[in-house]
């Protein structure tokens, strides 16, 4: 294939494309808005599946240097309820189904895999065009513009690629997160610490939750969950970090302590992530010479699939632009009739776990699904 590839977006889904197709000879550029690799932190940890995640970087060849990134034993997962109460407790299997990494050293592998240059770092989309006979003209924030006979819209959730294909915009889901760090949890917040234990912790109830993993170094990462209107959470205090956690915590007066300590103890200023997605069924008609991947093609509720499926999303379109060499309306027709009903199974699961996890009957909902009752209940 001799066709330059635009891609636009330097996250793991766009990253994953411009390596696949690197590792086939296929020329590609990257448009990234950030400054530079290390402009912001990556988040936290990624569980990586054997079904999606783990396929994409073995096409992309990078399957050793992905295992030497994964922390040992962070399989392990808890659920307990909100008296603190264990309701499931299961260690790491060993089985790397599903093994835990750094974001942030996913990306960074990702990156070095690819020649200097390929990522133009500080090239913010601000606008795209279509220019007819499938080019595309896309501006830039600094005033630059480039053209590009296919290109690819791995920019997230607020994409700008993705008007030249439809006109769904995400919409809030009723849920938001409030993002805290603990750190040297053992030493400092045992009981915390010793709540969560080795991997991650959900304790649940109807409409909220206080979710936790344990990362390297005796750090807890947290999402405390509540389901209110975002004009609730513009009320709560943000960005006045006292305010808000006095808020927050309020919500889950009762619950036991070294639960509530998560949001309370927190060492970093509460961050709000309200959780918005697209329609669960999103697709499109076929638009010559662009597509989308990754959160711009699906974003959906946070169920542990988007930054596998958005690897996995780079995987394929990889593949079906290196087997259409000559023809890439064939491919783009081919990557997305795959692509539309998987991301629309995924989304649609992603709403049941939602469900299962804040709905009136969590947490015992959630333990049903894990332990099997919830099948044998419905035979």
């Amino acid at each position: 294939m001799r066709t330059p590839v635009t891609i636009v977006g330097a996250g793991l889904g766009g990253l994953t494309l411009a390596r696949v197709l690197h590792v086939h000879g296929v020329p590609v550029t990257v448009h990234e808005a950030e400054s530079s690799p290390a402009a912001r932190a990556q988040g936290g940890l990624l569980d990586i599946h054997d079904h999606n995640g783990q396929l994409a970087l073995e096409a992309a060849g990078l399957t050793d240097e992905f295992r030497a990134l994964i922390l040992e034993g962070h399989q392990a997962m808890r659920i307990l309820d909100r008296d603190g109460g264990v309701l499931l407790d299961e260690p790491d299997d060993g089985t790397g189904g599903r093994p835990e990494v750094r974001r942030g050293e996913l990306r960074r592998i990702l990156l070095e895999s690819l020649p200097a240059g390929t990522v133009r770092w500080g090239s913010k989309a601000s606008g795209v065009r279509s220019l007819g006979g499938g080019r595309h003209e896309v501006a830039f924030a600094d005033g630059g513009t480039v053209v590009t006979e296919l290109l690819v819209g791995a920019d997230g959730a607020w994409s700008r690629v993705r008007p030249l294909l439809s006109g769904a915009v995400p919409a809030y889901t009723g849920t938001s997160f409030v993002e805290t760090y603990l750190y040297d949890a053992d030493e400092r917040h045992p009981a915390a610490a010793k709540a969560v234990g080795a991997g991650a912790m959900l304790a649940l109830a109807p409409g909220k939750g206080i979710q936790a993993h344990r990362e390297d170094g005796g750090t807890l990462h947290t999402y405390a969950a509540l389901s209110r209107p975002l004009d609730w959470f513009a009320a709560a205090g943000f960005p006045d970090a006292a305010a808000a956690v006095a808020r927050i915590a309020g919500e889950f007066a009762g619950w036991a302590p070294e639960l509530t300590e998560l949001i309370t103890g927190g060492d970093t200023p509460p961050v709000l992530r309200p959780l918005y997605t697209l329609p669960p069924a999103h697709r499109w008609d076929r638009v010559p010479g662009v597509t989308l991947l990754g959160d711009a093609a699906h974003l959906m509720i946070p169920s542990g699939e988007g930054a596998n499926l958005a690897m996995y999303d780079g995987a394929e379109l990889a593949k079906a632009l290196v087997a259409h060499p000559d023809d890439t309306e064939a491919a783009l027709a081919a990557y997305e009739r795959d692509l539309f009903p998987r991301s629309a199974g995924e989304a649609a699961e992603a709403v049941r776990l939602h469900e299962r996890m804040f709905g009136p009957r969590a947490p015992r909902s959630l333990f049903e699904m894990f332990t099997g009752e919830e099948r044998a209940g419905s035979a």
